[in-house]
């Protein structure tokens, strides 16, 4: 028996969410298809849900650590950390995930992939620095515990869709302000025709909010999962504690720091000037460092 017990339940969970998106997508898109009276907008919602889901699920993993520049490491090339992922996953019971490290001074990282067999864990120079054996532990085993739990695909799924929504609300308010309404408001009389238009623009700017809200409540309760697992795993909640600390304390900002990724990263790859901004702190993904210290404190493991 594993250290994750309920990974089926959570795929399952996984898919059900998932299906409700898409019920949510397509719903917008019938909605927005009924105002511009034109069915394309459907068609639309349904093909780049299917297309972009089937996009996000082989390539996610690869899109990420381009555009964090990632670079993959063998054992030679750090024996000590390979060491370190291969005694954790061994113990999780877990398939050996591929390694890479990040060029940037930020301590941080983020585990990738669309399952356990093609999983991959990234970690910037900056931890690798900065932290000590047990702090670095902590905060592989949290990864790991990001893999076991099959966290990778929803995660990813959901920012996919979240894009969906956003994509369509924007073609929407586009269309709309460009006379796309004129064939719709003319069948529909008087006080209805406006009405309608006005619940129309209403769905086309809060959808793609209620979907970033969704998106940030899942991440949220994923992180601090991840952080009870990973405490199991090591039989130390202290060391990935501390590493939350020094993580969360170190103010080097990430160079190549991206809203569609920051949510993967184990901590928010904001810092600094970065953090201060209000779009940052409005959507941020990670429930506040001081909670998740004060869960990891209050565990009762057992040597």
């Amino acid at each position: 028996m594993t250290l994750y017990t309920h990974a089926e339940s959570n795929t399952r969970k996984t898919y059900i969410l998932m299906f409700g998106f898409f019920v949510f997508i397509i719903a917008l898109g019938w909605l927005f298809s009924y105002l511009l009276n034109s069915s394309i907008i459907l068609v639309i919602a349904v093909f780049l849900s299917v297309a972009m889901s089937f996009t996000s699920y082989w390539y996610s993993d690869k899109i990420v650590l381009k555009m964090c520049r990632a670079k993959p490491i063998e054992k030679k090339d750090n024996p000590e950390l390979y060491r370190i992922v291969e005694n954790l996953a061994i113990t999780a019971g877990l398939p050996l995930p591929k390694i890479f490290v990040i060029n940037e001074s930020q301590p941080n990282a983020f585990a990738t992939g669309r399952d356990a067999k093609h999983a991959v864990i990234a970690v910037t120079q900056g931890l690798l620095d900065k932290l000590e054996r047990t702090e670095l532990e902590g905060v592989i085993a949290h990864e790991l515990s990001h893999i076991g739990n099959k966290d990778m695909l929803l995660q990813t799924v959901i920012v996919v869709l979240v894009g969906v929504v956003a994509l369509l609300s924007n073609l929407f308010l586009r269309i709309s302000f460009f006379g796309g309404m004129g064939r719709r408001d003319s069948r529909d009389s008087g006080n209805l025709g406006v009405i309608l238009l006005i619940l129309g623009i209403a769905a086309a700017i809060l959808a793609p909010i209620a979907a970033m809200l969704i998106k940030m409540a899942i991440s949220r309760k994923r992180e601090f999962l991840a952080d009870a697992s990973g405490a199991l795993l090591t039989r130390y909640p202290e060391g990935l504690a501390r590493a939350l600390e020094k993580i969360s304390a170190d103010s080097s900002p990430m160079k190549r720091a991206n809203t569609s990724t920051a949510h993967l990263f184990i901590s928010s790859p904001f810092k600094g000037k970065q953090s201060q901004s209000w779009f940052t702190k409005l959507f941020t993904t990670h429930p506040p460092v001081e909670e998740r210290l004060k869960a990891l404190r209050g565990m009762h493991v057992s040597p």
